[in-house]
């Protein structure tokens, strides 16, 4: 339990739920359209599953 606690507490998921709030905001205030939001959003989710998927990659590798 403690360990995905902390894996939650990584800097990558902390960017990438405040970025997800932040613009969440925005959308809903109408300071960003929805192509801009779903651009931003799609790119820092991506980036996010990417390099969780290249790093279970790399620890499967090492075993």
């Amino acid at each position: 339990m403690k360990d995905k606690l902390s894996k939650l507490i990584d800097v990558k998921s902390i960017v990438t739920i405040l970025l997800t709030g932040v613009f969440g905001y925005l959308s809903i205030r109408g300071e960003v359209t929805p192509d801009q939001f779903l651009t931003v959003f799609t790119v820092v989710i991506a980036f996010y599953f990417g390099t969780q998927a290249q790093k279970r990659a790399e620890e499967a590798g090492h075993e």
